[in-house]
């Protein structure tokens, strides 16, 4: 599937611009990313779509240090093969997960807070940086549960951290707002071009806004059920995403702002894991030569587990050659990938997960539209419009297949992953629940961020327990799994009093990997 990327030029032209307008919010002094956070200041509205394209791009979806090196490792979307990287091992490289935070404290804040200061709270502007104010942010607490929100960007020499629960409560009324506003807009433009999702289409953002709302309802659905509900009924009711590719949200990238995942690619410090080897190869999965390529030595698709040692990582069986790379899409053409891979579009949210959503809604007595039977099949089917799978009866045979995830042919010799077939099942909830949830996360690919959160909110599908763990929080890695990053080391030296406190804002009062977070009660 090759994408056409209508804005190519954009983030060239936007540079040098860039540059300039961030300049005063930037700091070599991550100790003072808590206080320097504060708006860019005055500025002209002629600036704010420059600053909107720079909140967007700053998420950096797929980035190795963000994204590849923790969610997508447990998510187990992928699995380290390099001797040098620990954290498939559950150890946690704080210099590393710390561009998570200064991402969004020096990359997003800033940024909205002065279109919010620019804007009139009524205008389209306004509301899409809402809209993106909450993307942006469910990310993060979703890493580290209690963050500062209310009062980021504020300056001051000690920032407070707030609790998760409020933070959502939060979320749910900016999306709300947001809807509002855009409704009495529909048919209008904001920021145009300079938005490199939509192009500044107010109606595609209603949609986006929406299933957003919907994706956290269901978040917070085994903690509040009855919120989670009328959130979810809300955003339904409101228009959530029907169609792919229509209305799908990609990042647009170009060769002098590129994909990092295709940056990443030719590095070969990672493949796919055992987990996708399972249920893609064992489900006989059309999707999978989307997402992966077979691997040099055998011509087939194979994974390793997530967490082997360095010892193990030496077994001929563990090496890059022995694994699959990822898909061409990414790839450089001399791995078996396309030409123009450095601008492929970066993954942000999709329509099939919104009809997983809803399946799972209507298994739990929301209104979504339909039966959890029809809302999972269109979300297979929309996922595979998503990558290029147009044939309806390859579709549809997949759909009413037995197949089952198998044994990988890993170093392990694990188990299969599963036992539940793709074809849903007649009447068991159980089962139904786990067939959507591993749908899910077969679909969200390769979005290990939204992955890895809702496997801790319903670890239906049980992946692999890690091979081994480093972290003293996890000695038995069968018993547990890290359900969270700790708070950063950086934190503790400049804004100490406030993590000190923030502590106190979780679950069990322990700053661990596997302290749950406020939505997870597993």
């Amino acid at each position: 599937m090759k994408y056409i990327n209508k804005y190519s030029s954009l983030r060239n032209v936007l540079v040098l611009s860039m540059s300039f307008l961030i300049i005063s919010s930037c700091t070599n002094d991550f100790a003072e990313i808590n206080t320097n956070t504060n708006s860019i200041g005055s500025i002209g509205k002629a600036e704010l779509p420059f600053l909107f394209t720079k909140a967007q791009d700053a998420v950096n979806w797929n980035g190795q240090v963000e994204q590849n090196l923790f969610a997508d490792q447990y998510a187990q979307y992928v699995a380290n093969n390099t001797s040098y990287f620990p954290t498939d091992r559950y150890e946690i490289n704080f210099s590393w997960v710390s561009s998570v935070w200064s991402n969004l404290y020096i990359g997003v804040v800033p940024q909205l807070q002065s279109i919010f200061e620019n804007t009139d709270s009524g205008s389209a502007e306004y509301a899409l940086a809402n809209i993106w104010w909450v993307y942006s942010f469910h990310r993060v607490t979703d890493y580290w549960g209690a963050i500062p929100y209310f009062n980021a960007g504020t300056p001051g020499t000690s920032v407070a951290y707030d609790s998760q629960d409020l933070i959502y409560d939060d979320f749910f009324k900016r999306l709300d707002d947001a809807v509002t506003v855009l409704e009495g807009k529909s048919g209008e433009n904001a920021f145009g071009s300079y938005d490199i999702i939509y192009g500044g289409d107010v109606d595609k953002w209603i949609k986006f806004a929406n299933t957003l709302r919907l994706r956290l309802a269901m978040r917070i659905s085994n903690v509040n059920a009855s919120k989670a509900k009328t959130e979810g009924e809300a955003a339904y009711a409101s228009g959530v995403f029907e169609t792919s590719p229509d209305d799908d949200a990609y990042a647009l990238n170009n060769d002098a702002d590129i994909n990092p995942l295709s940056q990443m690619s030719e590095w070969n410090e990672f493949r796919m894991s055992a987990s996708m080897e399972s249920v893609l190869k064992g489900m006989d999965d059309p999707r999978i030569s989307e997402y992966w390529i077979p691997a040099v030595e055998s011509g087939t698709y194979e994974g390793l587990r997530n967490g082997l040692t360095v010892a193990q990582l030496s077994d001929p069986q563990n090496t890059a050659a022995a694994n699959s790379h990822i898909g061409s899409r990414w790839t450089n053409p001399v791995s078996g990938g396309i030409g123009d891979y450095l601008s492929t579009p970066s993954n942000v949210m999709f329509t099939a997960e919104a009809y997983f959503l809803r399946a799972e809604g209507a298994l739990l007595g929301w209104s979504m539209g339909g039966t959890a039977k029809e809302l999972y099949e269109a979300g297979i089917t929309h996922s595979m419009y998503q990558w290029g799978i147009s044939d309806q009866a390859v579709i549809d045979d997949y759909i009413s297949s037995t197949n089952t995830p198998v044994a990988p042919n890993d170093f392990l010799g694990s188990a299969p992953l599963s036992d539940v077939p793709v074809l849903f099942d007649g009447g068991d909830a159980d089962i139904q629940l786990e067939q959507i949830a591993l749908q899910k996360w077969v679909a969200l690919f390769p979005d290990g961020v939204e992955a890895w959160a809702d496997y801790r909110r319903r670890p239906t599908i049980g992946l692999y327990p890690v091979a081994n763990s480093s972290n003293p929080d996890i000695s038995d890695p069968t018993k547990d799994y890290i359900r969270r990053i700790p708070f950063l080391t950086q934190e503790y030296q400049s804004n100490t009093d406030a993590v000190g406190s923030a502590v106190n804002l979780l679950k069990v009062k322990a700053d661990k990997i596997n302290t749950p977070l406020w939505w997870d009660v597993n």
